[in-house]
C-alpha cells in the first residue's frame, strides 16, 4: 500500500472484534514508535502496551471518549519526560501517528485518545489517574493513548472532495 492510500483509508475506529494481534504485529507497532523522528533525536518518549483486558477497561474510564479502550485488544500509553525535550509534546504525537499508520498497514484499527490537558473527574487529570493506575513515574507525561485491534467497524475511505484546498496558500498567507 503507498503512502496516499494509507493516508485515506486511515480512518478512527473505536470497535474492535476480539481476535488477538499477533505478537509480530504488535512488535512491528513498537518498533514503528520507537523510529519515530523526534526533535534533536531527544527520545524523550516512553511506551506503555497494554493487552490486560482488566487495565484496558480502567484505562476506558480515564476521560471521555476513552471508551474504544474497553473493547480493544491492545492499548499503547505514549508519555515523555519534560525535561528531556521542551517539544515533548510534538514528539510525543508524532509517535503517535506513527502507531497509527503502521497499524493502518497491518490491517489493524487505531484510535488516538488524547490525555494531555483533559480531565479524568473531580478536578484529578486524566495523566495523574493513568500515573497511579500505571506506576508511571512523575517525572512524564502522558501524551495520548493508542487503542488498537482488528476493526469490527468500517469507515469510508477519505476521499479528495474532503480535502480544504482553500487552507493551502503559496509563498505568501493570501486570504
Amino acid at each position: 500500500m503507498d503512502i496516499k492510500d494509507l493516508l485515506q483509508r486511515r480512518r478512527s475506529i473505536r470497535k474492535y472484534t476480539n481476535t488477538p494481534i499477533e505478537k509480530e504485529k504488535v512488535d512491528q507497532l513498537i518498533r514503528s514508535a520507537l523510529l519515530s523522528p523526534t526533535s534533536c533525536n531527544g527520545r524523550p518518549w516512553e511506551f506503555i502496551v497494554v493487552e490486560d483486558q482488566e487495565l484496558l477497561e480502567k484505562l476506558s474510564v480515564a476521560k471521555v471518549g476513552a471508551q474504544s479502550l474497553k473493547g480493544a485488544t491492545l492499548g499503547i500509553v505514549v508519555c515523555a519526560d519534560p525535561q528531556k525535550s521542551d517539544v515533548w509534546v510534538e514528539d510525543t504525537s508524532i509517535a503517535s501517528i506513527m502507531i497509527q499508520m503502521q497499524a493502518q498497514d497491518l490491517g489493524l484499527g487505531s484510535c488516538w485518545i488524547q490525555i494531555r490537558e483533559r480531565n479524568y473527574q473531580d478536578g484529578i487529570s486524566a495523566g495523574d489517574y493513568l500515573k497511579k493506575l500505571l506506576g508511571i513515574p512523575e517525572h512524564l507525561q502522558v501524551g495520548s493513548i493508542i487503542s488498537l485491534g482488528y476493526p469490527a467497524e468500517t469507515r469510508p475511505e477519505h476521499t479528495d472532495d474532503e480535502l480544504l484546498l482553500e487552507k493551502i496558500h503559496r509563498n505568501t498567507y493570501k486570504q
